[in-house]
């Protein structure tokens, strides 16, 4: 018999057999753009996307595989169809002697943590081309958002022995990893233990299963990939039998039972595989589950290959279809459907969807008149109007479709932005309404001059256009209104896509002089990057430790290879220009050297510089933005007039405040020389406030109407009594 460690360098020499010679990166590049908003797919989803995991979440679906080097690579798309389109963005590099390659297996995970809910993706990796160095991994997000930026927790599990296949699994108010390893009888098997969080297990780690069926032995006696599936109060645990260069790789279950969930007598195993090869799909195995977006059903998210002699390496490709529920209330997954069988997308996924989605948020800053793009409600329907850049509502996420364009979600509403009704006619108002996967709710991003960008409707073709208060569409015309400035609202983390790793300085050092360069995200404030205007659509970068210098390239040079360091503000080679893509990700531009923000050889380790460098069009130089720190409270919706009128002889003011919230709103009102009023009101409520002058003749003036998040005024005419 094989030893346990033999036993992993052949599955291991069996993978890297087949991946045939392929690199990671070459399996980085997105497809072909292709239309969202079908009502059917094919698999497969993406190529070369073995040992899938999947989440959907506030909008989009969220998409890991396994990448073989050291990186943590991620898709998001708001559609099935589109996770094979969009842009994959590394969300973590790991460079650590011991855990710097070979990354299999992922499991993205959401759960409330000890800082609150957080995204968690447990994974195998071990020392670069070694497989039998392999150990399970746990990082976290820095706030509730699947694409991180994320850090390093550890190990979950105390053990030197070789593991893998790591999940999570909730059961009876507790949390338990499950996992694969070899047995003390040599046989590759599932595991079970508590955890104390979410990368620690603690107590007994017990066999869950083993591989003693004929139907789990074919090629090696193999059980892994456990993950849980739940529906109705009732709890299995899917596994892969068999060995995964066979083309009777497939899927089994454990039903649970009662009793203490860590014991292998509280599950009960199928009689048999559950979900095996069919239609020309081979290798069924490696699973997740995810749910329809409009919560109604369960998928089945798996692996497969196209031939029988695939093997275990990058032939294999992420499937996805849906998993019934029998009169028992027993799973059904059917069988493979062929490649070329339409297959209807998850219930609710073109249905008006209402998110708020995760991501940076940004202003959209009018050329023409300094001012925010914003909706003053967060109703349907609210028109796209011109305002205070500082308001909440004026904040937007601008998410990839995964095919090259972009929708704008407003962060308070969750409600995108398209012309009303779909009109492709010029002059059309601009709304909110939820998200419905049409073209006329996409837009495209394209530089004019300077820092300018233009924003085009994917449907109509016609640009967004300030004109006066209100924003419409127009024909595209060169014209500076529609000149618009995209800038981040707030601080956000930058992260290169190509290693996951936050820009910064060496130590959050102050000092002038300090050079740019990338690190794991640890949440220091040098980590943290703001934004100010500056000329020509451009914008500044300033870091949180230091926040009144610019990060500039040194001399404001414009010879490649430059360190970008941190110093004065207003000097040659501070100001930036970002070009954003439909694929969500930025590069910046040096103003005066036209040159790109470069991750220096497009390394992964700590402390890589990142200087300028020619524009080459690739990942070195493509960076993603997230927001880490939660979005400041919208204004709640009221509104005043006021008015005057005479009583007695003498100049009264009167302000009336309406409340169009759904929530109670506390409203100051206040006069320059008459004094203040504190109200409350209920939602739908309307009060007036009335301010004696004691005088006869009155000049026109405005009362101050202040509520939490905002200060607006209502003017009020001239009096004479």
């Amino acid at each position: 018999m094989l030893t346990p460690v033999r036993t992993a360098l052949r599955v291991a020499l069996v993978a890297a057999l087949a991946i045939g010679g392929l690199t990671a990166a070459d399996g980085l590049q997105a497809p072909a753009a292709q239309a969202v908003g079908e009502d059917t797919f094919t698999n497969p989803l993406a190529a070369d996307t073995a040992d899938p995991t999947i989440e959907y979440h506030d909008g989009n679906y969220y998409m890991v595989a396994t990448t073989w080097d050291n990186k943590v690579v991620m898709r998001k798309a708001p559609t099935l169809a589109a996770l094979g389109t969009t842009k994959p963005v590394t969300v973590y590099s790991d460079t650590n002697t011991g855990r710097d390659g070979n990354m299999w297996a992922p499991e993205l995970k959401r759960l409330n943590g000890p800082d609150g809910w957080r995204w968690y993706l447990m994974y195998t990796m071990g020392v670069s081309g070694n497989y039998g160095t392999q150990h399970l991994q746990v990082i976290e997000s820095a706030a509730d958002d699947p694409m991180g930026p994320y850090t390093y927790k550890g190990r979950p599990l105390p053990t030197d022995e070789w593991n893998i296949d790591g999940s999570y699994m909730e059961l009876n108010g507790e949390l338990f990893i499950l996992w694969s390893q070899f047995a003390p009888d040599g046989l590759q098997s599932d595991y079970i233990a508590r955890m104390s969080d979410p990368w620690t297990a603690t107590g007994p780690m017990n066999i869950l299963s083993q591989p003693v069926e004929s139907w789990e032995t074919i090629g090696q006696p193999v059980n892994e990939g456990p993950i849980a599936l739940q529906h109705d109060g009732r709890t299995w645990v899917t596994y892969s039998a068999s060995f995964c260069g066979t083309a009777d790789y497939q899927l089994a279950t454990l039903e649970y039972t009662g009793g203490d969930p860590v014991l292998a007598s509280s599950w009960q195993k199928s009689d048999g595989p559950v979900f095996s090869q069919a239609n020309g799909v081979y290798g069924t195995g490696h699973n997740d589950f995810f749910t329809s977006p409009d919560g109604t059903e369960t998928w089945n998210l798996y692996h497969a290959n196209p031939t029988a002699d695939g093997g275990c390496g990058r032939q294999r490709s992420a499937r996805a279809q849906i998993v019934t529920w029998d009169a028992e209330g027993e799973p059904d997954f059917g069988v493979p459907q062929a490649t070329t069988t339409p297959i209807a997308v998850p219930s609710g996924e073109n249905a008006p969807i209402t998110a708020q989605v995760e991501g940076a948020r940004w202003n959209i800053v009018s050329r023409s008149t300094g001012q925010c793009a914003t909706v003053s409600t967060d109703e349907d329907g609210a028109a796209l109007v011109a305002g205070d850049c500082s308001a909440a509502r004026s904040r937007f996420v601008l998410d990839s479709t995964g095919d090259g364009y972009l929708r704008l979600v407003n962060a308070v509403s969750g409600k995108a932005l398209g012309p009303a009704s779909c009109t492709v006619a010029a002059g059309a108002r601009l709304e909110q309404t939820p998200f419905r996967t049409t073209g006329c709710q996409q837009w495209s991003v394209s530089q004019t001059s300077g820092g300018w960008s233009a924003l085009t409707n994917r449907t109509s073709g016609k640009a967004l256009e300030a004109s006066g208060g209100a924003l419409v569409q127009s024909a595209v015309s060169g014209s500076t209104a529609q000149d618009w400035a995209l800038r981040p609202a707030g601080p956000v983390v930058v992260t290169s896509i190509a290693s996951g790793k936050a820009l910064e300085v060496p130590g959050c050092s102050t000092a002038d002089g300090a050079i740019l360069q990338q690190r794991e995200y640890t949440g220091t404030a040098c980590q943290s990057v703001s934004f100010t205007a500056a000329a020509d659509g451009g914008s500044e970068m300033h870091l949180g430790s230091a926040s009144g210098k610019c990060l500039a390239v040194s001399g404001g040079s414009s010879a490649d290879s430059v360190a970008v360091t941190q110093g004065a503000c207003g000097v040659a080679g501070s100001t930036w220009r970002f070009v954003v893509s439909g694929d969500g990700v930025v590069e910046f531009r040096n103003a005066a050297s036209g040159k790109a923000l470069d991750l220096s050889y497009c390394l992964s380790a700590d402390g890589t510089r990142v200087h300028q460098y020619s524009v080459l069009n690739n990942d070195c130089q493509r960076y993603r933005f997230a927001s880490v720190a939660a979005d400041p409270a919208a204004a709640p919706e009221v509104g005043a007039v006021a008015t005057t009128r005479c009583v007695a002889g003498k100049a009264v003011v009167v302000a009336t405040v309406r409340n169009a919230d759904a929530e109670a709103a506390s409203v100051t009102a206040a006069t320059a020389s008459y004094g203040s009023k504190s109200l409350t009101l209920a939602s739908g409520d309307s009060v007036s406030a009335s301010f004696s002058t004691r005088a006869a003749t009155l000049a026109a003036g405005s009362v101050q109407v202040t509520v939490p998040g905002a200060t607006f005024e209502a003017s009020y005419p001239a009096k004479t009594c």
